[in-house]
């Protein structure tokens, strides 16, 4: 049984996760809160790390043997970083769970809602919130363009990305909140502290992180 706090970041490629979960890592933290960051692909796994040289290389493989990589590096990560931080009290923030899996594998074609019927508790246990960061792609590609990491072109394709925010749209889970990401970076992070505050009663009201130069 987990005693800490799992909250996780998703949306499309370009949307903030990658800029707004440092910054709530730091609220927390200066209000006192044991975290820890993490996401998907975890690449302290095999798996983890084929699915990245995937995605850098262009090449795909079959949807469902991409979905099966997703799924054996998810075990491993749950299993040797986010499960023990969970049950030390921590709150755990992923870049990325088991609902990018429902979207990007659904927009390869995978019944996305088998998807994530395929992913109970307790094995893979529900976040306690989930932020969507809702973009659309002609926004996210580019900021995509303008960062400065490797580029991961077997997902940053426009129609692709399209029809990965038409399934991030459908969802309707209890413990999703959708978030308005084409504002400021500053204004995006004061919504994010308010929905954490109201949804988990955590405060996160504090001052965090320094300005970070763009979005991933």
């Amino acid at each position: 049984m987990k005693s800490g706090t799992l909250i996780a970041f998703e949306g499309i490629d370009g949307s903030g996760k990658s800029t707004q979960l440092p910054r709530l890592a730091a609220r927390l933290r200066a209000a006192g809160h044991a975290v820890l960051c993490s996401g998907e692909p975890w690449e302290g796994c095999e798996a983890g790390r084929r699915i990245r040289r995937m995605a850098r290389s262009g090449q795909r493989v079959p949807a469902r043997t991409e979905l099966a990589w997703f799924v054996e590096q998810r075990r491993a990560h749950l299993r040797e970083r986010v499960l023990p931080a969970l049950e030390r009290g921590e709150i755990v923030l992923l870049h990325r769970y088991y609902l990018s899996s429902v979207a990007y594998q659904g927009a390869r074609g995978l019944d996305w809602r088998e998807i994530l019927a395929a992913h109970p508790a307790p094995e893979f246990p529900a976040p306690d919130l989930v932020l969507l960061l809702d973009l659309p792609p002609t926004a996210g590609l580019a900021r995509v363009e303008a960062r400065a990491a490797a580029a991961e072109p077997a997902f940053e394709e426009r129609a692709f990305l399209e029809s990965v925010r038409e399934i991030f749209l459908a969802l309707r889970l209890p413990s999703l909140a959708r978030i308005a990401a084409a504002a400021a970076p500053a204004e995006v992070e004061r919504e994010i502290a308010r929905c954490v505050a109201q949804r988990l009663a955590l405060p996160a009201n504090t001052a965090g992180a320094e300005p970070a130069p763009g979005y991933s």
